[in-house]
């Protein structure tokens, strides 16, 4: 993940560029570090300081640079207003907040015709105001999806005009999505999804469910977190093609730099929220690329499950009328292959399968022992 817009010279706010070459990777860096010296400055969030911080341990040349650009950034803050108003008069115009605003072009653009190297960047954030920065960090499209008991449905996010990313979500599945200029980003609420992301090298795809980061480039894989059902209180990431990077979300008052995962097709990750990722209950085990999220075609597999949660699986389809009371009923260990909405063939094989019988009681039936 780019921790912050990435050092590009296709940025509105600047100056046009022509045919003059890209920057190099020096002032790439400098314009990086310029602004994170800015977005620093201005406070940031957990999520952005664990970020910063991967960012500094990624090279030692960036603990460097962000230092300079911090240096550059108090010296432009400190000088007169006479001189910050000729300087921005030098400026291109569209590198005014209004500019910046209200005409934000697609077209190529380069700070060095005004300044020597990237630290214009600083300059030109510092004089724009918090305008530019803050249009840059909003993001161009922020929707949410939801679906109700039994239903599922097939999001296109707009994410590339020809062949947007797509979401499939389950039964009551609630999602948050939003693209930014720089990356994209779902928030998985409640539910599962799966997710067949559009390749974008300049905008990596992350999805947040639980305490857990999912970041890919292009790839298909699932994520469910559910309060209810199989696996209830833990995330669970699929991948059926391509590969995810998995790691802990920064949250208020946890720590930093986690370990984080690579999964690639045929690997699952699960485990509790608030575990560190790569420690138990956190565990990575093999899975057939096409069992990846099953209820894509209508099916539910159950392999050692208990009796209750395979019952609560098919409440979140819809309404059973299957009950268990009994507690050591409801721990006994249950496996098949269903239909979504074959809640009544599972009772059926119950007492073949399990020492139980069905008792009809007050309009339910209830599993009990047998």
């Amino acid at each position: 993940m780019s921790p912050v817009p990435a050092p590009s010279h296709d940025r509105p706010g600047l100056a046009p560029a022509g045919e003059r070459a890209p920057l190099t990777p020096e002032e790439a860096l400098e314009l990086e570090a310029a602004t994170w010296a800015v977005r620093r400055h201005g406070g940031l969030d957990a999520d952005a300081q664990t970020r910063l911080q991967a960012w500094l341990g990624a090279d030692p040349r960036h603990a460097a640079a962000l230092d300079a650009m911090s240096a550059t950034l108090q010296g432009v803050q400190q000088m007169p207003a006479n001189e910050a108003a000729r300087l921005r008069a030098g400026l291109p115009a569209r590198a005014s907040r209004k500019a910046s605003i209200a005409q934000p072009a697609p077209s190529r653009w380069s700070l060095r015709p005004f300044l020597p190297h990237a630290a214009a960047a600083v300059v030109v954030l510092a004089l724009a105001g918090a305008g530019w920065f803050g249009w840059w960090l909003q993001p161009t499209f922020e929707k949410s999806y939801a679906t109700e008991r039994g239903q599922q449905i097939l999001a296109t996010l707009p994410d590339d005009a020809a062949a947007g990313s797509t979401v499939q979500l389950d039964t009551g599945t609630r999602i948050h999505a939003r693209l930014f200029r720089d990356r994209r980003e779902v928030a998985l609420r409640d539910g599962q999804a799966m997710f067949s992301v559009h390749a974008d090298t300049t905008r990596p795809f992350h999805v947040l469910a639980g305490d857990l980061r999912i970041t890919v480039v292009g790839t298909r894989f699932s994520v469910r977190h559910t309060a209810t059902g199989i696996d209830a209180g833990r995330t669970v990431v699929a991948v059926e093609e391509g590969h995810v990077r998995v790691e802990r979300a920064q949250a208020q008052g946890s720590s930093a730099g986690a370990t984080a995962v690579e999964l690639h097709a045929g690997q699952m990750l699960e485990g509790h929220d608030g575990a560190e990722v790569g420690s138990d209950p956190f565990t990575v085990s093999t899975i057939a690329p096409q069992a990846v999220a099953q209820w894509r075609s209508g099916r539910i597999s159950f392999s050692q499950t208990p009796l209750d949660q395979a019952l609560a699986e098919f409440e979140r389809y819809g309404n059973t009328g299957l009950v268990v009371r009994d507690p050591a009923v409801a721990a006994l260990p249950v496996g098949g292959s269903y239909g979504l909405r074959q809640h009544q063939r599972f009772a059926e094989f119950l007492p073949h399968l399990l020492p139980v019988r069905l008792v009809q009681r007050d309009g339910v039936t209830e599993i009990v022992a047998r």
